[in-house]
């Protein structure tokens, strides 16, 4: 078997040398091309890092500002309302009216906390408790004192107590 001799025919010769020149010519335009393209994507994506940096920083200062104004807010809350509650009043078959008195009574003794630094009134707690617990009510001619079980501090001071006879 043998190779037909295409290579002496000038039409042929003509054709592979379109061929390979346009072959040549195809592989610069797609170098060129595909060069172009990829250097828009290295300066989209360098734009892009450069924007994910800035808000990175704009994040780390927008934290730490908030970090900031939290401490500052913290050191400035204030106790705005003040709830008590006599939670053992039915042991002692107290009627309603008996257990308001008791409870604003109390609410009268502490009246003073209110609009006060909540870090004021933790550090005064002790003697909070001393006033609410010395005091005697005098019911039916029985004698009881408050005990306080919870004591929540926030913007609420909440108060629960508890009824206990004085014995003598």
């Amino acid at each position: 078997m043998r190779i037909p001799p295409y290579y002496r025919d000038k039409t042929w010769q003509r054709f592979f040398a379109g061929a390979a020149i346009g072959a040549v010519l195809s592989w610069f335009i797609f170098l060129h091309l595909f060069g172009v393209l990829q250097e828009k994507q290295v300066r989209q994506i360098t734009e892009l890092q450069d924007k994910i940096a800035d808000l990175n920083s704009d994040i780390q200062i927008w934290q730490e500002d908030y970090i900031k104004l939290n401490k500052l807010n913290k050191k400035k809350l204030t106790v705005q309302e003040i709830r008590i509650q006599l939670v053992n009043a039915n042991e002692y078959k107290l009627d309603s009216y008996m257990k308001f008195h008791i409870e604003e009574s109390v609410k009268e003794d502490v009246s003073h906390l209110v609009a006060k630094d909540i870090e004021t009134v933790y550090q005064s707690k002790d003697l909070l408790k001393k006033t609410i617990e010395n005091k005697t009510y005098t019911i039916n001619e029985q004698t009881y004192r408050l005990e306080i079980t919870e004591l929540f501090l926030f913007t609420t001071l909440s108060i629960e107590l508890k009824l206990k006879p004085v014995h003598r």
